[in-house]
């Protein structure tokens, strides 16, 4: 590890948002850091949804190649966009706060129709280029149109304001997190317990090389225990049904004040299928992820 620690990321402008903070992160540490910006799959293939992209890992392989050559000590990711097992050599050694793991459909305001449900027309034209999102929002508006979008979240909402989408579906956290102004748009904010987001959705992670033993002490400064406790849960779902972030699978985990965990989970085969959701609570996690997993087998 050189003086400064060198945290790999991408170059959107929501993926810079979470460099910078976590370099504030490391700073309140009393840790100083540079950023230097990789490229990835999942950036330079903007024309397929990732539903159509083959393997896992889009948004973080190129990271964590540079990780192991050692060019980075430190990978900074959305931990949604991580796949669940590291390559060998390297681990997750930290995560963040989460920030709201909610998905949002924002309307163009001259499409909204309040009397139905979602308050979408008829065969709205709805944007989204995840699996998981087609698949729950086909589950409540069977008759809408999806159509894929690629993109950061500015670009996102500039295609629908340009009236190529009726509406669109995000991340509440990279809105909240790039500060983005929408008032000539109107937002539906979907309950994360009905609208289900991705497993870790929210949530950064740290990754690091196994055998960095400094750069892993220095990380444990920033880390969030009980983040960390609830995200394992979720991305365990993910992990025991071999998934990636193009499966259509949900699942979001809280844990209330008595201390017992609540899971709901949801999954189709494919985007177009029809989804199954179940919903557990039990005092401790042991085998809570497995038993969602056998119930939506079941379901």
């Amino acid at each position: 590890m050189s003086d400064k620690i060198r945290i790999g990321t991408r170059g959107s402008k929501l993926a810079l948002w979470q460099a910078h903070h976590t370099q504030d992160r490391l700073s309140e540490a009393g840790i100083e850091s540079e950023l230097i910006i990789i490229k990835t799959q999942g950036d330079r293939i903007q024309h397929l949804s990732f539903d159509k992209m083959e393997g896992k890992g889009f948004f973080t392989k190129e990271i964590e190649d540079a990780l192991l050559r050692n060019e980075i000590d430190v990978a900074v990711h959305s931990m949604k966009d991580l796949p669940t097992n590291s390559p060998e050599g390297l681990c997750i050694t930290a995560v963040s706060y989460r920030e709201n793991p909610a998905d949002w459909l924002v309307i163009r305001k001259e499409k909204l129709d309040k009397a139905q449900d979602l308050w979408l027309p008829e065969k709205a034209v709805v944007g989204t280029s995840s699996a998981r999102r087609k698949a729950q929002i086909l589950d409540f508006r069977p008759d809408v149109e999806i159509k894929d979008i690629r993109g950061n979240v500015p670009t996102r909402l500039n295609k629908l304001r340009e009236g190529q989408f009726d509406a669109i579906l995000l991340a509440a956290a990279g809105m909240t997190r790039l500060k983005i102004e929408a008032e000539d748009l109107e937002i539906l904010k979907f309950n994360p317990k009905e609208f289900i987001p991705a497993p870790a959705q929210g949530v950064l992670a740290w990754q690091t090389r196994e055998e960095d033993k400094p750069t892993r002490r220095l990380l444990k400064h920033i880390h969030e225990k009980e983040t960390a406790e609830l995200t394992n849960i979720e991305r365990k779902i993910l992990n025991l049904l071999d998934g990636g972030c193009q499966m259509p699978l949900g699942a979001y985990c809280e844990k209330d004040p008595a201390g017992n965990y609540h899971v709901w989970a949801a999954l189709a085969d494919a985007w177009n299928a029809p989804l199954r959701r179940v919903q557990l609570s039990q005092s401790t996690k042991h085998q809570l992820a497995e038993r969602v997993v056998e119930a939506l087998h079941k379901s």
